[in-house]
């Protein structure tokens, strides 16, 4: 047997807001406190509070399966430089002995 929920049990700002991946756009509209100072239409047609998220279960790789690996800095090619140097270096070293 299912039990009646409280009344006055949620914060008064508890409602309805549109959560947005901004990684894929993947919508969630999902019962929230969150502060919110923009709103946006959903894909119903509906206008809710918005919150932008940077990742979420819809880009996520655990909950995806694909791997992505984000290199905005250049780490990659960094480290790639520094162990062809330090290869160069030691080759140097092995010739001069």
């Amino acid at each position: 047997m299912k039990k009646a929920e409280k009344e006055n049990s949620h914060p008064k700002d508890y409602r309805q807001v549109l959560f947005i991946d901004n990684s894929n756009d993947a919508e969630f509209i999902i019962p929230s406190t969150v502060f919110t100072a923009e709103t946006a239409k959903a894909k119903d047609g509906k206008e809710y509070p918005l919150y932008r998220v940077e990742i979420s279960s819809a880009s996520h790789p655990f909950y995806t399966g694909n791997e992505k690996i984000l290199d905005t800095a250049g780490r990659v090619e960094k480290f790639k430089a520094r162990q062809a140097t330090a290869k160069a270096s030691k080759a140097k070293s092995k010739v001069k002995k």
